[in-house]
């Protein structure tokens, strides 16, 4: 799949589980397959091998990829935990683009999308789209896709869209119908993570509390989430994929990784909050808000995110609300700078001119050096002026 920032997504992260007790009792049957070798070039397998290496190297480069060594390190240990003999082959990139997202490519290439991090609540909900994703590629079914005669036609035009640097959220609506695994394929890839997971001593349940958040967000607007996002678009209805999920994971136990996650996330939470009030989903922003802030409390970064959410949304009573949230999350020691300006902005829309100004100031004191503090002092001539 394709974002609208042109970078290349192969296959889908949680996608559709049709699994019930025959495939649990399946699972314990199911073996890891060797590691795979390098197949001909003259071959449909050796050739999307040779295009992903291609794209590899200009996912190297990529503007987008996250920089932070530790933070690299970190989610290619998780794919190596699970992953196990195949670690050598797996290849981790963190990417800084706000969808829920992870794939995995046929040559080894693993995408980990920010907006994924920033929705799971510790490693072993991680861990568990991370072994999904291991699940198709240990299956190959990347390449059975391939070969379907429907799928070769939209794999063309993936290519085409990523080599000519195109990225419409149009477009992959269509490409997620034409180039998604079956059910099928995705009943495996669900049943192998649970395994994959409970090989590696994660808590499987973790898995089915993914999915269950992000139908809560799916369904903030009120519509049919089908209607709007590809995750949900071509798949059974999602109480039934998380009761497969508990299912799968019945009378297995293991841990979660709380701290740990917390620990590598909390550096880049403020980026990855801006990241997805740049969404424009607000609906669905302020969902996931309210479940952060229920799991880790009122900080400073959270609240800034829930106020100027409201403050953008602008829907009724919203502008009271992001004045609160701001005023508190002001108050607050881990309070970003950007909080004062987006309260300054508020209060200037509802014509408190005085209040505007006084965080306005504190906007610039504390950060001098931001690129809008001219822009800013304009907005504190033309109030002082009134």
């Amino acid at each position: 799949m394709i974002d609208r920032r042109g970078l290349l997504s192969f296959g889908c992260a949680q996608c559709a589980v049709l699994a019930g007790g025959k495939a649990f009792a399946q699972a314990a049957e199911w073996l890891a397959p060797p590691r795979f070798q390098r197949p001909p070039l003259d071959t449909d397998e050796g050739g999307l091998w040779a295009f992903m290496d291609r794209e590899e190297k200009r996912l190297r480069r990529s503007p987008f990829r996250m920089g932070d060594k530790a933070l690299r390190d970190y989610l290619q240990g998780i794919a190596c935990r699970l992953g196990a003999d195949h670690c050598p082959d797996i290849r981790v990139y963190a990417l800084r683009t706000p969808w829920f997202n992870a794939s995995m490519a046929p040559n080894g290439m693993m995408q980990v999308w920010s907006g994924l991090m920033l929705r799971v609540d510790n490693e072993a909900q991680l861990a568990s789209v991370i072994g999904h994703e291991i699940g198709h590629y240990l299956q190959r079914h990347a390449v059975e896709r391939l070969r379907d005669a429907h799928s070769r036609s939209a794999f063309g035009m993936v290519l085409n869209i990523a080599l000519g640097g195109v990225g419409a959220l149009a477009q992959l609506a269509l490409l997620a119908g034409q180039f998604g695994f079956t059910r099928d394929q995705e009943r495996e890839a669900d049943r192998i993570g649970v395994i994959l997971m409970s090989k590696a001593g994660y808590d499987p349940h973790e898995a089915a509390r993914v999915w269950a958040n992000l139908r809560a967000e799916a369904m903030a607007s009120g519509e049919d989430p089908a209607k709007r996002s590809v995750l949900f678009a071509t798949h059974p209805d999602s109480g039934e994929r998380e009761k497969t999920l508990a299912e799968l994971a019945s009378g297995r136990t293991g841990e979660t990784g709380l701290e740990a996650w917390r620990t590598r996330i909390d550096p880049h939470l403020l980026m990855l909050l801006e990241d997805e009030l740049h969404r424009g989903q607000f609906a669905e922003t302020l969902v996931l808000l309210e479940r952060l802030i229920g799991r880790d409390g009122e900080n400073g970064r959270l609240l800034f995110a829930r106020g100027e959410a409201y403050r953008l949304r602008a829907g009724e009573g919203d502008v009271g609300q992001a004045i609160a949230n701001l005023e508190k999350a002001a108050t607050l020691a881990d309070a970003p700078a950007v909080v004062h300006r987006s309260l300054g902005l508020a209060l200037q829309g509802e014509g408190a001119g005085e209040r505007a100004v006084q965080a306005y100031r504190r906007y610039i004191e504390l950060s001098p050096e931001g690129p809008d503090v001219e822009m800013i002092k304009t907005y504190i001539q033309g109030l002082q002026r009134s």
